[in-house]
């Protein structure tokens, strides 16, 4: 520690002051005697008011005897330390001082020897202190730095289901997540060449990816979100909403329009369609993402028609009666015609995408609330609780109460 440390005598005997002051080398330990006082009262003030860092105290002063004074420091003052120089040999003071945690017990007349003693080692003690506080703000300062990068790879790692429940509860809670799961994935692939260029070097290809997710997070700036990247190129957002309708054309047209890249974007709700007695939950997003990839295998990409159709359902799901006729009327295209173009792009029908999207929402719900069953239901778009629990049950595999329960016991 360079800076000098801080000592105050605190005794009400004056020439008691003056030989304390006069016993010890105070520069060769690198210690200043910065204040004294004759009463407790006066040496808490002035400890409070100055940045002292070690007091010698007398036991019995008048106004406030030292316990009581060494009581209010270790409140106000917790990194303060102290010596007890006092005439009476008494083993109740001992016990109450080793409780405030005092470092030495001294009886006058002071032994300049034993107190220059007992002040090195408190020197080495507060520079040693000083060095791991560095130590540790060092560490969390540079953590801090990389908190976005261990939340990316956090996230990759439970993506490909490498993580077990506890571990991740556990880093969520680290790296300030949501403690939930996330509520959707969208997927943002790029071929990695840029039309009308020559072949991209790899770190010019590396920074639009950079970019483009930045893009997309921007977007949805309004969710919780952990951005990921792939090895292939992918770029994979975990999202902790549901996006609002559209998102996906409004990346795509983002992108093309900063960096004149054309990207294709997914999104897909984390469906507990698998969800099975006995499954874990934090399975939940990689059964999604694994399902997700086998759908978009192959795939070029859906079409702009089923695109708005998904987006409408996800942001009218809450409608008792939406229907696949309101669906197509919104669209402006038959419902005869949205219906077979559908199962052709999703391998769902509208009322499958429209169950999964409730059911999303409904166990979000569940595991966030203690709202009633009813509520729920309500919210989602069902206006019987009875139909409600037999839609859960069927996509779910359990009834909703057992879901909650499931949920609150992980």
């Amino acid at each position: 520690m360079s800076a000098l440390l801080n000592v105050m005598i605190a005794d009400d005997e004056p020439i008691i002051r003056e030989g304390i002051r006069d016993a010890v080398d105070w520069d060769s330990l690198g210690m200043i005697v910065a204040a004294e006082a004759e009463d407790g009262e006066e040496a808490l003030e002035i400890a409070l008011q100055q940045d002292i860092h070690i007091l010698l105290v007398d036991m019995n002063m008048p106004f406030m005897n030292g316990i009581a004074l060494m009581k209010r420091l270790r409140e106000e003052r917790p990194g303060c330390r102290f010596v007890i120089i006092t005439g009476h040999d008494e083993f109740s003071y001992a016990q109450e001082a080793i409780r405030l945690g005092v470092k030495d017990y001294i009886l006058k007349p002071v032994d300049p020897v034993h107190l220059q003693e007992v002040l090195n080692h408190i020197r080495t003690e507060l520079n040693g202190d000083q060095q791991q506080e560095e130590y540790l703000k060092l560490a969390t300062d540079q953590i801090q730095r990389n908190i976005p990068l261990l939340r990316e790879q956090f996230c990759l790692e439970w993506l490909h289901g490498r993580l077990r429940e506890e571990e991740i509860r556990r880093q969520q809670e680290f790296l300030g997540l949501p403690s939930v799961h996330p509520a959707a994935l969208t997927l943002i692939r790029w071929s990695g060449q840029a039309e009308g260029r020559p072949l991209l070097k790899e770190q010019d290809r590396q920074l639009l990816l950079f970019a483009i997710g930045n893009i997309a997070a921007e977007l949805l700036s309004d969710i919780p979100l952990v951005i990921c990247r792939e090895d292939s190129g992918t770029i994979i957002l975990c999202l902790w909403e549901v996006p609002a309708a559209h998102r996906e054309e409004q990346i795509i047209a983002a992108v093309r329009d900063h960096i004149g890249l054309h990207v294709q974007v997914y999104m897909q709700p984390v469906i507990d369609e698998e969800y099975r007695e006995g499954m874990e939950w934090s399975q939940q997003l990689y059964a999604t993402y694994r399902q997700l990839r086998q759908e978009l295998k192959g795939q070029t990409g859906l079409s702009p028609l089923v695109r708005r159709a998904r987006g409408y359902i996800l942001q009218h799901y809450a409608d008792p009666q939406l229907t696949l006729e309101q669906l197509a009327e919104a669209l402006q295209v038959s419902p005869t015609y949205l219906s077979r173009v559908m199962k052709k792009e999703l391998g769902q029908s509208f009322i499958h995408v429209l169950v999964q999207a409730r059911m999303q929402r409904a166990a979000q719900l569940l595991q966030e609330s203690d709202r009633p069953i009813l509520e729920v239901a309500e919210e989602v778009g069902y206006e019987s609780q009875h139909y409600f629990s037999t839609a859960f049950k069927k996509v779910m595999g359990v009834s909703p109460n057992r879901y909650r329960r499931d949920s609150s016991s992980d």
